[in-house]
């Protein structure tokens, strides 16, 4: 019985992979009008007058992990560490309501057939976001994200979410001839995707940069085009680390891959956080649990948004007034391109914490 069983869920884990692709080929042929929105050139009144205001100075796009269902329903731990960006970047504009996991920025809870199941399953991660069931979004996303790394169907994926971040940068007043900087801040396979949609994004005139937070990156195809790419991680994240295991492509034996190039052209900075986790306590977004031996005594997700703060001041982004605290960075380089940095206050008793 357990043998049937087991063959019965591999069965079912292969046909749902196989059928992973399906969303953003039909987008393709134009064979689904599931979610699908305006073009970037037709903006409502509403939208034309946002784009008459004086724009910000930059844009940070915010692309949610696998846990996420729409545009506007992430984990719970998300919203304090969203909540704390806007308030440090208030000459930014940051954009939370791209879905990354469909090619029509469609969440799962929208025009879709199965949507009634999924309003199902986030109604009970919000009374237990430990939910057996909230694997299933994972499952699903977390396809998605292969998909986006993936050679012969990434380029269609990536196509149709660069298309919909584009429309929602207009929709907030973006204006190509103003070259705003354009930041991608992806979270775990949002990091993928970031890098994916910048094979496309890159030809808008706006410097392109991507911020992983223990992104699950693969060697795409996008890094060629990229201004700067920062991947964020921690020790105690093992998935983060998967990037470097699944794709060939960021083996030191294949020099002349993307990744591997845009490491030797300084382009990726790799930035260790410390003994961070992937999910639960003391990962990227932990606003509770306090850092050991941190001289200011901040929480794990503080330093996520210090750290994010001293990289766009540094690429003078934001003033320096925007850094609250005394900071500075110890650099370990290990590889060309490749930066073990820490920001920490001076005078902490162990800055490598």
């Amino acid at each position: 019985m357990i043998t049937y069983l087991l063959i019965g869920v591999f069965l079912l884990l292969f046909v749902t992979a196989a059928l992973a692709p399906l969303e953003s080929l039909n987008w393709w042929a134009g064979w689904t009008r599931e979610g699908e929105k305006k073009g970037p050139t037709e903006l409502s009144e509403a939208e034309a007058a946002a784009n008459n205001e004086a724009e910000p100075d930059f844009y940070v796009i915010y692309l949610s992990g696998i846990g996420a269902i729409s545009g506007d329903s992430f984990p719970e731990e998300e919203y304090p560490f969203l909540h704390g960006l806007e308030e440090r970047l208030a000459t930014a504009k940051v954009i939370t309501d791209v879905y990354p996991y469909s090619v029509t920025n469609n969440g799962l809870t929208g025009q879709r057939q199965l949507a009634w199941l999924w309003r199902r399953i986030e109604k009970l991660r919000f009374k237990n976001p430990n939910s057996v069931l909230s694997l299933l979004v994972n499952l699903r996303n977390a396809l998605q994200m292969l998909v986006s790394a993936d050679r012969r169907y990434g380029p269609v994926y990536n196509l149709g979410i660069a298309n919909e971040i584009y429309r929602v940068l207009r929709e907030k007043g973006y204006r190509p001839e103003n070259k705003r900087p354009i930041i991608l801040l992806g979270w775990s396979g949002g990091g993928q995707i970031s890098i994916g949609a910048a094979s496309y994004l890159a030809a808008l005139p706006s410097p392109l940069y991507v911020i992983s937070l223990g992104g699950m990156l693969s060697d795409d195809p996008g890094l060629e085009k990229l201004t700067h790419l920062w991947h964020l991680y921690g020790v105690a994240d093992p998935l983060q680390a998967l990037g470097g295991v699944l794709y060939a492509g960021r083996w030191p034996i294949l020099p002349n891959s993307p990744w591997n190039q845009a490491m030797a052209n300084g382009r990726i900075d790799i930035i260790c956080l410390g003994a961070y986790t992937h999910n639960g306590k003391g990962n990227y977004f932990d606003m509770e649990t306090k850092l050991p031996n941190d001289a200011r005594g901040r929480t794990h997700g503080e330093k996520t948004l210090d750290m994010i703060i001293h990289i766009l001041t540094d690429q003078k982004l934001l003033t320096p007034g925007y850094q609250v605290w005394a900071a500075t960075a110890m650099q370990q380089p290990s590889a060309p391109g490749v930066t073990f940095s820490e920001v920490a206050p001076i005078g902490a008793s162990d800055p490598s914490i």
